[in-house]
């Protein structure tokens, strides 16, 4: 069986109904869009005979078969108050909403110090067309994937999703390019505001100038009826810093391709991750780091909680190409299974071309010692709250690497609401590494 035609002709007809909206678009814009598009088209999504390696442990029939309109202006609105209390970590900074990928100014500030360099990709587009189009697809080219080439001939900005009665699309794009010895903290948030149904395709394109950091937290608190293919991709300088950490507790199947280029000497991508899955839940981090030049630095560390029925699969490439000698690079997953249900499938690799390099990799699955449990127990502790503890213990490896304290407070609230309901360890379940 394969893809609906329903499902792949609705895209057509949106793509050209845009077509008369897009006509005061520069040509190089609009052939980009056609790029993406033309590649979907050709490719399609990768499901049954085009379903390869990379896509083995996840299905996205249910993306594919389902007809998706795309979004329109939302009439809903948020207050400063509603913004508080979905994201209560903000502080002072910059603040760019989006709902359904439609720009939102009123809960939207942008502070005096960012003003010449936060705004609207649509208003870069115009005001600053040279250096957009120098950056935008250079680093998630369009025929890299069927969900990129749809974004790409969609895109309008970024978003929040709001409630809908039929499923909407949304394809969220952000471009940051970060100049020579320029520092950058971005909180890319997205959430659900109601229970529906929806699919969120969204990249982020990163270009690190030499000496730049860039601090990156992702955080994905979608409802467990959504869709969320995403994809990352930095690009580094000479000397320059990316350090990101995800934070992955919604939708009901979850992806994200993070695929890092280390393409200027001496530069240092340090990975982290936390998930936390339940009930029927499918998340699948397929994380690549090419190591092109010498001298580079790599640490990936994700971790997993896993409840109810779940899966987590991750898939972590480390490549080092010819000539980029004294690498250094590790990456390592681990994953906490609460069920005897859950699962969790890891397959870290290596791709060494080069000498004097240092590189390794681990994996490892399991549940909650049993003698740590016996241990809090022994010292007054109930069960549930023995569990607890240590479930926190596990996250809190990840959670304290956030330099941002409000962030990292509301992210430990978030993991422990999401695991009130958890008790005592099954004791079939058995630790095995690789």
């Amino acid at each position: 069986m394969t893809q609906t035609a329903e499902a792949t002709d609705r895209y057509v007809r949106d793509f050209d109904a845009l077509r008369e909206q897009r006509a005061e678009e520069p040509l190089w814009l609009r052939d980009l869009r056609r790029e993406g598009f033309d590649y979907f088209q050709r490719m399609g999504w990768p499901i049954d005979e085009k379903r390869d390696e990379i896509w083995k442990y996840t299905d996205v029939k249910p993306v594919a078969r389902t007809e998706f309109r795309n979004s329109e202006a939302a009439g809903t609105t948020l207050s400063d108050r509603d913004i508080a209390a979905l994201v209560p970590f903000d502080g002072g900074m910059s603040r760019l909403v989006f709902i359904d990928g439609y720009y939102v100014p009123g809960p939207s500030r942008v502070v005096d110090a960012d003003n010449e360099s936060v705004r609207r990709l649509s208003d870069a587009v115009r005001d600053e067309e040279s250096l957009v189009h120098g950056h935008l697809g250079r680093y998630s080219e369009p025929g890299h994937d069927a969900s990129v080439g749809l974004n790409t001939a969609f895109f309008r900005d970024g978003y929040i999703t709001s409630d809908h009665a039929a499923p909407v699309v949304t394809y969220p794009r952000t471009l940051i390019v970060a100049g020579k010895r320029v520092e950058v903290t971005l909180i890319e948030t997205y959430l659900s505001l109601g229970p529906r149904n929806h699919f969120t395709d969204p990249v982020s394109e990163i270009g690190l100038g030499e000496g730049s950091r860039v601090t990156h937290y992702r955080i994905m608190r979608e409802n467990t009826e959504s869709y969320t293919i995403g994809h990352v991709r930095p690009c580094l300088g000479p000397d320059s810093t990316y350090k990101s950490v995800v934070y992955q507790a919604g939708s009901g199947l979850m992806r994200l391709d993070l695929e890092v280029l280390i393409e200027g000497e001496g530069a240092f991508a340090d990975l982290k991750g936390l998930y936390v899955v339940g009930g029927n839940q499918h998340l699948d981090n397929l994380v690549s780091i090419d190591h092109a030049r010498p001298h580079g630095t790599s640490r990936l560390y994700y971790k997993g909680i896993l409840d109810g029925k779940s899966r987590a699969v991750f898939g972590g490439t480390v490549y080092v190409r010819p000539g980029a000698d004294k690498t250094d690079a590790y990456q390592e997953d681990k994953n906490l299974l609460l069920s005897a249900e859950a699962e969790a499938d890891s397959k870290p690799s290596l791709e060494i071309y080069a000498d004097d390099v240092k590189c390794g990799h681990g994996a490892t699955a399991g549940a909650v010692a049993e003698e740590a449990i016996f241990y809090l127990r022994s010292r007054g502790l109930d069960e549930q709250t023995a569990m607890r503890l240590l479930i926190q213990g596990f996250a809190s490896e990840i959670l304290d690497g956030i330099k941002i304290e409000s962030l990292r407070a509301h992210l430990e609230q978030v993991t422990m609401t999401a695991l009130a309901g958890v008790g005592a360890t099954d004791p079939s379940l058995q630790e095995a590494s690789a």
